[in-house]
């Protein structure tokens, strides 16, 4: 793995090119404002089909490389309060306290 660059906001702009082509061969910038993070340009990942062919070819899963078909939800709220908001109302509850 190859280590972090860090470069602050204005030569980003600046050198936006050079430093895209960087994190394309895989390399990550750690974007600083003022000379704290801020945030984080990584390479993006695998699909999941290629991580998946690769499980294949590890001997860890068997997969025909198809869709699963759409299935029903094994668990039906029947009650009258969804979960988020029972979640909703213990942060009300919570920033009260």
């Amino acid at each position: 793995m190859m280590s972090e660059i860090t470069v602050g906001i204005r030569e980003l702009k600046n050198q936006i090119s050079a430093y895209l082509r960087q994190v394309k061969s895989g390399q990550t910038i750690v974007i600083t404002d003022r000379g704290k993070p801020i945030g984080r340009i990584i390479p993006s990942g695998e699909s999941v089909e290629e991580r998946m062919h690769k499980l294949v070819r590890a001997g860890v899963i068997n997969w025909n490389g198809k869709r699963l078909k759409p299935h029903a939800p094994t668990v039906i709220n029947r009650g009258d309060h969804l979960v988020s908001d029972l979640v909703v109302e213990d942060r009300e509850i919570d920033s009260l306290s």
